[in-house]
């Protein structure tokens, strides 16, 4: 099953759609950023002769090396702020006390969902569930898909 679950791209939130278009660009913008710089070098390391020029224009392999160091240190802050992202996901998760986490009975869910408690029951049984939506993201039905 390759569909998506929900296709319904209209029922984002504006600031969702901001968010998801500002870390596409500056996603695209790194690699550009990170594959221009490669692209010139195997040009001149190839013997592009408007390569070698633009390398001694600019200083040739002093400023090539002084490059490979801003890349190298670029690289570096990028791990280092990724991993510091995912240690402090990581010590978040551990410190939220479970007291603070709101347990659901199925009255509330089925309450929240307007589903039917039989429905609801009938569900986790199947291995495999179609939920059909309405035009505003609203369960309409549930289908349960149960081996027999």
């Amino acid at each position: 099953m390759k569909g998506y679950i929900i296709n319904a791209p209209q029922l984002q939130s504006l600031q969702k759609r901001a968010g998801a278009l500002f870390v596409w660009v500056v996603c695209w913008v790194m690699w550009i950023y990170l594959l221009v710089p490669l692209v010139t070098l195997s040009s001149w390391l190839l013997g592009d002769r408007k390569m070698i020029n633009q390398m001694r224009w600019f200083g040739g392999y002093k400023s090539l090396l002084e490059l490979m160091q801003i890349y190298f240190v670029t690289l570096l802050v990028m791990g280092g702020l990724w991993l510091g992202w995912i240690l402090y996901r990581g010590f978040r998760r551990r410190t939220i006390p479970h007291s603070a986490l709101k347990l659901v009975d199925d009255a509330g869910l089925c309450a929240f969902y307007q589903v039917k408690a039989g429905e609801l029951q009938e569900c986790r049984k199947a291995p495999m569930i179609t939920v059909y939506f309405d035009n505003h993201g609203r369960i309409v039905h549930l289908d349960p898909h149960i081996n027999r």
